[in-house]
């Protein structure tokens, strides 16, 4: 026998403010037609004033435990992906710690900008697997509105602001690939490439939280090549191939990100949960919030194999394969 991590719960929150791509067009030299066509995105979320991170977290948070039945004393931690804090510290974790009544276990942050949620669910996998823990709150949550640099039309019209999270509980497994629960992870990052997309203020350089700047087409030929490799390398761990995968969650960066993507995995669209639309490219949140939405709509079913993949600044880039 062997320990796997089953996710038991699912959850979303979107903050209340919807912004459409015709916001956008007494701002910049920029249109909705202009915006759909090269990013798939329709609309986003912003946070209101005065609403943090760890506020849309605690929502997620919250639905996630209620889906599987669960409350706060059956946390035994919470592992946070962001890249935009509240604080400079403490961790979000620790204030989503608070806000749920939790006060036992462990409580901390991933950075690892888009890719972070694929980071930390592994992490909270290994950790599960040596025993450290029975169930942890996994999330993925983060405010971009708050970085971005709004005379650039070439990055502030792809972000928005959202949360997802998942439960990950340790559940006893064959030690096959049928399995359910987490198979394999793989998990790369190069920081030759940290200028492609970084933000141009910190604590040590500026004091400034700076804005987001990104070499789009540079990232693009990055992600497609890197997304697919490090999709192919989980599920060869897993003992699985393309033709064994149900659903493809990917990072909801852009459409053409995604297409390209599938295309260089042979997976049909029909195969491709898809968020980006409404959502736009919410960062460490976008793919817990697909697979919340996804989760709620009824479209997994269990057994199911599913693959997550997602690149972020750094440059950072990882997959998680699981069975439902």
């Amino acid at each position: 026998m062997t320990i796997r991590s089953v996710i038991t719960g699912t959850g979303h929150y979107l903050p209340e403010r919807i912004v459409e791509n015709a916001w956008f067009e007494d701002k910049l030299e920029t249109s909705d037609e202009w915006i759909r066509t090269r990013t798939g995105i329709e609309r986003r979320h912003f946070a209101a004033e005065g609403q943090m991170t760890s506020d849309l977290a605690i929502r997620a948070a919250r639905i996630a435990l209620d889906r599987a039945g669960l409350g706060a004393d059956d946390i035994d931690g919470i592992v946070l992906a962001t890249s935009t804090p509240d604080f400079t510290f403490p961790a979000v974790a620790t204030m989503v710690q608070q806000g749920l009544g939790i006060t036992r276990g462990f409580a901390y942050d991933v950075q690892a900008v888009c890719a972070g949620f694929v980071f930390a669910l592994a992490n909270a996998d290994a950790m599960l697997r040596a025993g450290l823990a029975r169930r942890i709150l996994v999330i993925g949550a983060e405010t971009f509105s708050r970085i971005m640099d709004w005379t650039d039309r070439g990055t502030c019209v792809l972000f928005g602001d959202g949360a997802g999270a998942v439960v990950v509980e340790a559940q006893e497994g064959a030690g096959t690939s049928d399995d359910r629960g987490i198979l394999a992870s793989d998990l790369n990052s190069d920081g030759r490439y940290r200028d492609l997309l970084h933000v141009d203020g910190g604590v040590s350089s500026t004091g400034t939280a700076g804005h987001l700047r990104m070499q789009g087409n540079l990232v693009f030929r990055h992600a497609v090549e890197k997304l697919a490799r490090t999709a192919h390398d989980a599920l060869d761990k897993a003992g699985l191939s393309p033709d064994d995968v149900d659903w493809l969650v990917p990072h909801q960066a852009n459409m053409r990100i995604i297409t390209a993507t599938a295309q260089k995995m042979q997976l049909p669209m029909d195969k491709v949960v898809l968020t980006v639309a409404d959502h736009g490219n919410t960062s460490a949140a976008s793919i817990p919030l697909a697979l919340a939405v996804a989760d709620a709509e009824g479209r997994f079913a269990p057994g199911q194999v599913i693959v997550t993949e997602a690149i972020g600044g750094g440059l950072s880039w990882g997959s998680v394969v699981l069975r439902w």
